[in-house]
């Protein structure tokens, strides 16, 4: 006889109060003509699956269906109503499935499918509404190299650490004054050129709330398309916030485990904890990181993101190759001379 499942535990004070909350905002939206709908992100797979994301809101029959206007404060992206446990219907290719949204109304669920490498389109549907589209992007089992970034102070400019900063650029700035980071298209762009095929992606420790707003964002400023890996802010089941740290850590393990056979350019800022948290990566898996670049911030953006210690010198024993600049062209040109870009010299060593 199976042993009887364990009860599941209770959730956090703040989740329950959170929970009445959208419950109460979730009937007067229905009663004044709100319908669900999704809001898909970018996913991305492998051999024989792919992982899909999104996030079901309540919404008008009029608004956008890719999440808040398209120069809006970013303020609107966290007004907006989730459904909680939506049921999804998520069709890609021929094969449809069914997946739940969580108490958040995100959707993030791993569905076995057979599907050629490279880029796909899905079709998302909730309660028989009307339908939106996402892309996903399946990684070729042959590929060898992949590209993970970091996005604040990174790609964007946002001196996010101190928390005043963080949340006038989370919630009142325009998403059009938000800058690139000098030089880190181009880099990107001259890595993607390099490795054609190989996966791109963003992670990160904002919401997703602002994951619309983002990949306008990098589109606009010619960045690789790839998912985003965000995360969702407020009460977690079982604390009152997230933890930033742990969900990189967790999220660059759960890469290595989808991914064994590739090996990671991270590229990160020294603002937060990204060199702690790829040294830690390094340690574990070797051999699947290629190399490890850092954006330094500047004397001026260091004191506004409140970093004041910061080491700049390749952790002591590490297998791996560190390289730090102020800006992309700086990363570039080490890059080259290691032989890890278009135009190089040398090429990287490739496994037996």
């Amino acid at each position: 006889m199976p042993d009887s499942p364990l009860p599941s535990p209770a959730l956090h004070l703040a989740a329950r109060v959170e929970n009445r909350f959208i419950g109460w905002r979730t009937d007067r939206a229905r009663a004044n003509g709100f319908v669900p709908l999704v809001i898909p992100y970018t996913g991305y797979g492998g051999a024989g699956w792919m992982r899909v994301l999104g996030r079901v809101m309540l919404n008008k029959h009029t608004h956008r269906l890719t999440g808040e206007p398209a120069g809006a404060r970013g303020w609107r992206s966290f007004t907006s109503i989730p459904v909680q446990h939506a049921r999804v219907e998520v069709e890609v290719d021929g094969v449809t499935n069914t997946i739940t949204a969580d108490r958040s109304g995100l959707l993030d669920a791993v569905v076995q499918v057979d599907l050629a490498p490279g880029w796909h389109r899905v079709e998302y549907r909730a309660e028989r509404s009307e339908p939106s589209y996402g892309m996903v992007f399946v990684v070729d089992p042959a590929a060898r190299y992949g590209l993970l970034s970091d996005i604040d102070d990174t790609v964007m400019m946002t001196a996010l650490p101190r928390p005043l900063l963080a949340a006038w650029h989370t919630f009142v700035v325009n998403e059009h004054a938000r800058t690139t980071t000098p030089g880190m298209p181009v880099l990107y762009e001259r890595w993607t050129d390099a490795h054609a095929g190989a996966p791109v992606l963003y992670l990160s420790t904002g919401a997703w709330n602002v994951a619309p707003t983002l990949t306008r964002f990098l589109s606009r400023n010619l960045y690789p398309a790839g998912a985003l890996l965000l995360t969702d802010w407020g009460p977690t089941p079982d604390a009152w916030f997230r933890d930033g740290t742990k969900h990189k850590r967790d999220t660059l393990a759960r890469l290595a485990r989808e991914f064994p056979h590739v090996r990671w350019l991270l590229v990160g800022d020294d603002g937060q904890h990204d060199p702690e948290t790829y040294s830690r990566f390094c340690e574990e898996h070797p051999d699947q990181v290629l190399a490890v670049c850092i954006r330094q911030l500047t004397p001026g953006e260091a004191v506004l993101a409140g970093s004041g210690s910061r080491s700049h010198v390749r952790p002591d024993g590490s297998p791996v190759q560190w390289f730090y600049a102020y800006d992309g062209a700086g990363l570039a040109e080490q890059l080259e001379d290691a032989g890890l870009l278009a135009g190089s010299t040398q090429q990287p060593e490739v496994e037996a």
